[in-house]
C-alpha cells in the first residue's frame, strides 16, 4: 500500500487497515497507527503532506516475514523527530524518512480476534479501534497479574531473607561472644600470673584502647627476685595491636631475665637495648623498673622514657619520682641513675602509661589530675584503686590509648589481739 495524505484521520484508517490486512496483532497495529500520526501530526499542521507506504519483505537472514512501514514528508524542513515513539523506529534511507520493521507470523488455520480474515467486511473505524482497547485491556490485565505473581513472590522471598538475616544475626553473635572470650583468654594469658607479696598490696588496672582488640603494646611483668625483693617492670610499646603486644613481650622477657641473672638495676634499660636491637630493630618502648623490698618499704626507680611514678604519701605531699633516662629503641638507651624512695605503711605507689594521662590540654594537667584523683580514692581497697582512677581519668582523652594502671601499698599493721 502506497498513498499521500493530508490528514490524521485518513492516515489513521490507512495504516490501521493494512495493518490489519497483513495480520499485526492489535497491540502492534494501535503502536503503529499512534507513532505514524504522532510523526504526521507536525507536518500537517504546517500544511505539508505525508507519504506512506506498507508492504511485505522477507529478512534475508531468518527468511522471516516483515511489515516495512514508512513514512515520508517530502517537504519537510528538517529531519522528522523519530525519537520517544510509542513503536521504536528502524533506521530509514533518508532524514525525512521514518519506518518501522513489525516482524509477521504465518496465519493459523483458524484465524484469532485481531487476524485479517479475506472473507469477513472490513470493520469500522470504531470497531477497529474497540478490538485495539480490548487488546491493550487484556495486556495490562495480564501484566497486572504478572505483577501481583511477583509481588507474592517478593513478599515470600523477602520473608524468607529476613528469617536468614535473623539466624546470621544469631551466628554473628555467637561469634562475637566466642571471639571476645578468646581475645579475654589471650590477653589473660599475656599478663603475669597474680602474686602474692608478704608485706605488700598488689593491684592492677588494663583498658586497651579497641575492646574488640584487647591486645596492645602497655605490658607489666612482676615476680619476687631471690632475696625476696618484689620486682615490677611497666612497659609501653609503640603501636597498637599484636605487632606491639608482641613488642612488649620481648622487653618484659628481656628485663625478667637480665634482672634474675643479677645485672644492677640502672644498666637493665641499656643490657635490654643491646640484646632485642639485632632481632627486632624497629623496636621502640618506654620501660620503667621497680624495685621494692616488702620488710623495709624501700624503693628503687630506673626509668627509659617513660612517665613517672607516683608516691602519695599517707602523711604529706604527693609528687612524682623522676628519673632521666631514654627508652629501648631510643638513642642512647639507659636510666642516667637509680632513684632512691620509702614506703610507709598506707603510702601509695602508682605506676602507670601514658594512655592515663594523656588530657585535651598537656600532659601537665594530666598528672595534676591523676594526683587528684589517686588522692579521692587513696582509703580504697587496694584492689579497686586502679580502676577508680582509670575510671576518672578516662573522662578527658585526647585519643583512644592503651591504659595501664597498678597500684602498690604497704598495708598498716593489723591490731594484735592479747
Amino acid at each position: 500500500m502506497r498513498g499521500t495524505f493530508r490528514a490524521l484521520p485518513a492516515l489513521r484508517e490507512a495504516v490501521r487497515r493494512s495493518a490489519r490486512h497483513h495480520g499485526v496483532p492489535a497491540g502492534q497495529r494501535s503502536r503503529l497507527v499512534l507513532a505514524v500520526c504522532d510523526l504526521a501530526a507536525g507536518e500537517f499542521a504546517a500544511g505539508r503532506p505525508v507519504d506512506l507506504s506498507l508492504e511485505v519483505q522477507k529478512d534475508p537472514d531468518t527468511s522471516t516475514r516483515i511489515l516495512v512501514a514508512t513514512l515520508t514528508a517530502p517537504e519537510a524542513e528538517g529531519p522528522l523527530p523519530a525519537t520517544d515513539l510509542l513503536l521504536p523506529a528502524a533506521p530509514a534511507p533518508s532524514a525525512a524518512s521514518v519506518s518501522w520493521h513489525l516482524p509477521l507470523t504465518e496465519a493459523d488455520p483458524a484465524p484469532t480476534s485481531g487476524q485479517y480474515r479475506p472473507d469477513a467486511p472490513p470493520p469500522s473505524e470504531a470497531e477497529a479501534v474497540e478490538e485495539e482497547l480490548r487488546a491493550a485491556l487484556a495486556r495490562a490485565d495480564a501484566l497486572a497479574a504478572q505483577q501481583q505473581l511477583l509481588e507474592e513472590e517478593l513478599a515470600e522471598t523477602n520473608g524468607g531473607v529476613l528469617a536468614l538475616y535473623v539466624q546470621l544475626e544469631e551466628r554473628d553473635e555467637r561469634l562475637r561472644r566466642a571471639h571476645g572470650a578468646m581475645l579475654q583468654e589471650l590477653e589473660d594469658a599475656l599478663r603475669p600470673a597474680p602474686l602474692h607479696v608478704e608485706g605488700l598490696e598488689l593491684a592492677v588496672h588494663y583498658e586497651p584502647a579497641d575492646p574488640l582488640a584487647p591486645t596492645g603494646g602497655d605490658l607489666y611483668d612482676w615476680f619476687l627476685l631471690p632475696d625476696g625483693t618484689l620486682h615490677i617492670t611497666v612497659v609501653d610499646a609503640l603501636g597498637h595491636g599484636v605487632r606491639s603486644t608482641r613488642s612488649a613481650l620481648d622487653v618484659t622477657h628481656a628485663v625478667r631475665t637480665l634482672a634474675l641473672e643479677g645485672h644492677p638495676l640502672d644498666s637493665i634499660v641499656a643490657r635490654a637495648h643491646e640484646l632485642l636491637m639485632p632481632l627486632a630493630p624497629g623496636l621502640m618502648a618506654t620501660v620503667l623498673l621497680a624495685r621494692i623490698d616488702p620488710a623495709t618499704g624501700d624503693v628503687q626507680l630506673a626509668n627509659g622514657s617513660h612517665p613517672p611514678a607516683l608516691l602519695l604519701p599517707a602523711e604529706g605531699d604527693a609528687c612524682y619520682l623522676e628519673v632521666a633516662g631514654r627508652g629501648v629503641g631510643f638513642p642512647l638507651p639507659g636510666s642516667q641513675l637509680v632513684r632512691q624512695a620509702h614506703l610507709d605503711p598506707g603510702d601509695l605507689l602508682v605506676l602507670y602509661t601514658d594512655g592515663l594521662t594523656e588530657s585535651r590540654r598537656n600532659p601537665i594537667e594530666g598528672e595534676i589530675r591523676l594526683v587528684e584523683s589517686a588522692r579521692r580514692h587513696a582509703a580504697e581497697p587496694l584492689t579497686d584503686i586502679p580502676s577508680a582512677i582509670a575510671a576518672d581519668m578516662r573522662t578527658v582523652v585526647l585519643h583512644p590509648d592503651d591504659t595501664l594502671a597498678l597500684a602498690i601499698r604497704i598495708p598498716h599493721p593489723q591490731p594484735t589481739t592479747s
